[in-house]
């Protein structure tokens, strides 16, 4: 997994409420167990028509989609089921955020174990952000995890939570696995310090 630090991005907009992971994803597309390829099936219902011809005026079709990794999505994104192939598609497509209101608790968490950070901000924020794009599509975010700050174009920095384990993990590039093996030192010891004793014996 490639290391979140700071990121400048152009950004995708799609404002829709309440998108849930089969809009995401459709059902469809979930028999691959893997996380390549995903992301030609993106928003497949959205994105294509009945012939699996490209909508010309979906966001993901316009030109300047192939370069941006920062989704502006509406409130409630990620609601529905549990597929973990949700963010799978939004990180094999090239997204690396999502900035919202709000995220699904159970997308929010599979997003940040695939290396997606989810971004929450103020109504207020959210609604300047819009409007940001519509008036300059060229509109660019930078994303500061470390310092935990969505910086806009005029300067304004806006913080958002994270947890702390999460950020480790985004900043060092790794899943919950991979931090468990740089434990692997201190789990060693601790083993070695704390070895097992013998069942006591009844009479």
């Amino acid at each position: 997994m490639e290391p979140f630090r700071t990121m400048t991005s152009g950004i995708i907009t799609i404002p829709a409420e309440n998108v849930d992971t089969d809009q995401i994803i459709p059902a469809r597309f979930l028999k691959t167990i893997s996380k390549t390829g995903l992301g030609g099936s993106l928003f497949a219902d959205w994105r294509y028509d009945s012939n699996g011809s490209p909508r010309p005026d979906f966001p993901l079709n316009q030109p300047k989609a192939s370069e941006a990794r920062i989704l502006l999505a509406g409130d409630n994104f990620g609601c529905g089921s549990s597929r973990e192939h949700a963010p799978w598609a939004l990180v094999d497509f090239g997204f690396r955020a999502i900035v919202s209101t709000s995220f699904a608790d159970i997308f929010r968490n599979n997003a940040l174990k695939n290396g997606l950070l989810p971004v929450v901000v103020d109504g207020q924020t959210h609604l300047q952000l819009f409007s940001l794009v519509e008036e300059a599509p060229d509109t660019v975010l930078t994303i500061d995890l470390a310092t935990q700050t969505l910086t806009l174009p005029d300067g304004r920095r806006v913080s958002f939570p994270i947890d702390t384990f999460s950020k480790t993990c985004l900043l060092e590039g790794i899943d919950q696995l991979g931090y468990l093996l740089t434990q692997e030192s201190r789990i060693t010891a601790y083993e070695q310090a704390h070895r097992a004793r013998p069942l006591c014996q009844h009479e």
